[in-house]
């Protein structure tokens, strides 16, 4: 049980931290393509033999240095460079679970995860992905802020965008394949998404938004673990039921929709003068 309460900890963090960077850039199906990418190539290694979560990190990374080129150098956004690859890891996905021979009980425990069952191997790769997303926003905060709210503005002034760019997206491959085994396959773009969208609700300030994430993700992890303990439920998609709730809380309360409900009252009268 500690193993599982401090790979919540640090999957929370970790997840949460690079969802911050895929809402600000707005490529939220990022989380979608990368977690099948990473299920794909576990799926690949039971199939052939060798450890499924090297072969989640070497797909997940594959993907995350496609779809960088791909949406700098195509005549499309990202989103589309994204969509292009998901139907291909989708398909890949579903090929090897097809050939994988026997009861699917291994590609099922890799669909849906469990945290309950994380060693020790996965809480070091846990924690060395978590320290290196930490100390990235850390060390090079003002270039991501840069970067995330404007690239083409971000390059114009100096800042290494691409550079920025490609090490986020695999940092999210690193992430998501750290997380996989705690989560699933499936889930875990949930956990990447949901704790910085419902953080994104209640601030304008970046590093606020950090911050609230982080803490978002791990009260999800910890909640999730607490209610299927006790309840004798899939720990992962508990989860991210209470990640899903604590955004929806977030919305009702954000200040930014009485903000939104005042503009749109202030056009009214403005439309109403005229």
């Amino acid at each position: 049980m500690q193993n599982a309460i401090l790979a919540a900890f640090l999957g929370g963090v970790a997840c949460s931290t690079v969802g911050v960077f895929v809402v600000m850039m707005r490529i939220s199906f990022i989380g979608v393509c990368l977690s099948h990418a990473a299920f794909a190539g576990a799926l690949l290694g039971a199939l052939v033999g060798f450890n499924p979560v090297v072969g989640a990190f070497a797909f997940s990374l594959l993907a995350a240095a496609v779809i960088g080129p791909l949406a700098d150098r195509g005549e499309f956004n990202p989103d589309t460079a994204i969509g292009i690859l998901f139907s291909l890891m989708l398909g890949l996905a579903f090929l090897f679970m097809g050939l994988m021979p026997g009861p699917r009980t291994q590609a099922l425990g890799l669909l849906w995860g469990s945290i309950l069952t994380v060693t020790n191997a996965d809480l070091i790769l846990l924690a060395v992905v978590c320290a290196s997303v930490v100390a990235l926003v850390v060390l090079f905060f003002k270039e991501i802020q840069a970067v995330t709210f404007h690239r083409e503005i971000a390059m114009a002034v100096g800042i290494p965008a691409s550079a920025i760019f490609y090490a986020l997206l695999f940092l999210t491959g690193a992430t998501i394949t750290a997380s996989f085994r705690t989560i699933g396959g499936l889930l875990i773009f949930s956990l990447i998404i949901n704790p910085a969208a419902a953080a994104y609700q209640l601030t304008y300030s970046m590093k606020r938004l950090f911050c609230l994430s982080a803490l978002f993700g791990v009260l999800s992890g910890w909640l999730g673990l607490l209610i299927s303990y006790l309840f004798n439920i899939p720990s992962g998609a508990v989860i991210i039921v209470v990640s899903t709730l604590i955004f929806a809380v977030a919305t009702i309360f954000s200040p930014k929709r009485k903000v939104k409900r005042l503009s749109n009252v202030g056009t009214g009268f403005s439309s109403a003068a005229d």
